[in-house]
């Protein structure tokens, strides 16, 4: 009997980008750019361009948890991605949904696009602290999203640890915050997690790189870190190798024109190949 092989599967639940830069389309281009199999769950629909979304149509709660179970209950992803979730019902069907299978889980809080347009409702930030966050293993929000999630000030790195120490409360095991909002010619990020002397903190820099295509750089990041871990790597070193990964796919793409707006990163400057495990 032959051996039988497969590649490394993991599972995007995230709203349609209509440009191609964000959304569940950045992270299919994300995956298969790391070697991975991708799949999908689609929580909403958004007519959007590169200057902004112009629209946007939340599924029904019911069709994104069927989608959810059927990938789940058939392809076995072994980690998992959520992105945009539009509003409460649909945060309460994915958890649902989740809370059904012990899969890591990389949560990425899309509340606001980048050119402004608010993508999650209000209501729905709570329900994502109480019912989302005791199920993921790392969360990565950037400096608006952390403060909308606490209504804290980030000012300052106390301030930053005091708002990470806010979501550990509700059941996080880490937290990136991601620092592309900030000012400088380096871009930090910082890692919190908890050990047995306390919240612990690690840092993630990168020189910032002038160009206005940063269009779904949240998106590739989280799905890079996702994809990285699915290939076998701890959770540093997932995040060292997505950081290197996002900043190379920026430059790649910093004077490439799409759109008139914020343009995309380039995913596939420079491809793995698709990584084969053997089923034992």
């Amino acid at each position: 009997m032959n051996q039988q092989k497969s590649y490394p599967i993991v599972l995007s639940i995230a709203g349609s980008d209509s440009s191609g830069g964000a959304g569940i389309q950045a992270d299919l281009k994300t995956f298969s750019s790391l070697g991975v199999y991708g799949a999908t769950a689609i929580t909403a629909i958004t007519a959007q361009n590169t200057q902004g979304v112009h629209a946007q149509f939340a599924l029904p709660p019911q069709l994104v948890y069927d989608q959810i179970v059927a990938v789940i209950d058939d392809l076995r992803p072994s980690f998992i991605k959520i992105g945009m979730l539009a509003n409460a019902d649909i945060v309460l069907a994915v958890a649902e949904a989740l809370s059904l299978y012990s899969i890591p889980i990389i949560l990425d809080p899309v509340i606001v696009s980048t050119s402004g347009h608010r993508l999650l409702s209000v209501d729905a930030q709570e329900i994502i602290k109480e019912k989302l966050l005791p199920l993921s293993t790392l969360i990565t929000p950037n400096i608006p999203e952390m403060q909308a999630l606490t209504s804290m000030s980030l000012s300052t790195l106390a301030d930053k640890t005091s708002a990470a120490q806010h979501l550990m409360n509700y059941g996080a095991k880490a937290i990136l915050l991601k620092g592309g909002h900030e000012e400088g010619n380096t871009k930090t990020d910082i890692l919190f997690t908890q050990s047995a002397d306390g919240l612990q903190s690690t840092l993630f820099s990168a020189a910032t790189i002038p160009t206005q295509n940063t269009h779904g750089t949240g998106c590739t990041l989280s799905s890079a870190i996702t994809a990285f871990m699915a290939r076998g790597l701890d959770l540093k070193q997932a995040i060292s190798y997505a950081k290197e990964y996002i900043s190379q796919a920026i430059a790649a793409g910093a004077d490439i024109k799409i759109g008139q707006g914020f343009g995309p990163v380039n995913h596939n400057f420079n491809p793995l190949k698709m990584k084969i495990n053997e089923i034992k």
